[in-house]
């Protein structure tokens, strides 16, 4: 699990690092691809990000899961209290997780839309 974590950040590390250089920033504006060639690599973007980030719920809510298992198991009030407040900081997480990808899928919906009226509008200047 551990290792997961450190591979994703290296893969993020690296991500950022590439969409960062001057590079993809001028291949954007020039656009090679066409007129919405940067509108579609926009979706592309939020739907990898997406991706991300539904993956980051689905851990917080196999945490959330766990917490609930471990109250389950707290045989002394010690062990009930500790894991009750654990459960209560991974439900916290798991809903703040949850309003980050609802975001996120707007944020896609929106580049899908630009790029569909991107489309529309420059589809009678190709016919």
């Amino acid at each position: 699990m551990k290792l997961a974590r450190i591979l994703a950040g290296l893969v993020t590390t690296g991500v950022v690092l590439v969409g960062a250089s001057p590079v993809a920033h001028a291949d954007e504006t020039s656009s090679p691809g066409g007129p919405c060639a940067s509108q579609a690599a926009k979706v592309a973007k939020a739907e990898d990000a997406l991706a991300r980030v539904t993956a980051v719920f689905e851990r917080k809510k196999d945490r959330v899961a766990e917490a609930e298992e471990a109250v389950a198991a707290a045989t002394t009030d010690k062990e009930r209290a500790k894991a009750e407040k654990r459960l209560a900081r991974a439900v916290a997480k798991a809903a703040e997780a949850k309003k980050d990808k609802k975001a996120q899928k707007k944020r896609l919906a929106k580049a899908q839309e630009r790029l569909a009226t991107c489309e529309a509008e420059n589809a009678p200047a190709a016919s």
